[in-house]
């Protein structure tokens, strides 16, 4: 098995004996104004990204995004994209994940605590929901495999144009039952600066 084998939520949930909450998590999040680069940089690519292929709108959305997050944070943290982030091949936890953002700011190999997993999705987001959830299982235990064990952590399912975001928190899962969309840029930036800021290390 891979990640991408979880091709649906309940699969997640029998293979990592884990329970669902479906609530909104994120309603009081303040939103935060990205800079001039990332809105001209979206300005010319959203157009082109969200009629493409996942690919295209994992590099044209998505990564320049959480590379905005990076720097709103000064750097304080790493954003790794197409990482091999294999941790116990037995379970399933091996695979390459989309996009991960660690709590150490080393930039060259994953460190711990790693705190948001994002998959990238070209339409149906809710079809990569149970591979973003094994995605977050295997940062929890590779959190803790490492010392770093943090009380909860963040993922989300996105298009690029639609999100959808998860938490986990020991065994329980978290689905925000909302899909908010982008744009507006501001909002969904504002709910990953305080998920990466929310985790307590």
């Amino acid at each position: 098995m891979s990640y991408s084998e979880f091709t649906t939520i309940g699969k997640a949930v029998e293979a990592f004996n884990l329970t669902i909450e479906e609530k909104r998590f994120l309603a009081e999040i303040e939103p935060v104004s990205p800079s001039t680069t990332l809105t001209d940089y979206l300005a010319s690519t959203l157009p082109l990204a969200s009629s493409g292929s996942e690919k295209a709108r994992s590099e044209g959305i998505i990564y320049p995004l959480l590379i905005e997050v990076r720097r709103i944070l000064e750097q304080r943290v790493s954003v790794f994209s197409g990482e091999d982030f294999s941790i116990d091949e037995s379970i399933g936890l091996n695979g390459i994940v989309d996009f991960l953002v660690s709590r150490s700011p080393q930039i060259t190999t994953i460190q711990a605590p790693a705190v948001v997993i994002v998959e990238a999705k070209k339409a149906d987001i809710r079809s990569g929901m149970g591979q973003c959830i094994a995605e977050m299982v295997a940062a929890q235990k590779f959190n803790e495999a490492k010392g770093k064990a943090i009380a909860k952590l963040y993922g989300a399912v996105s298009s690029g144009t639609q999100w959808r975001f998860l938490k986990l928190s020991g065994q329980t899962v978290t689905i925000d039952l909302m899909d908010y969309p982008l744009p507006p840029v501001d909002q969904i930036l504002g709910f990953l600066v305080w998920m990466v800021k929310d985790v307590s290390i």
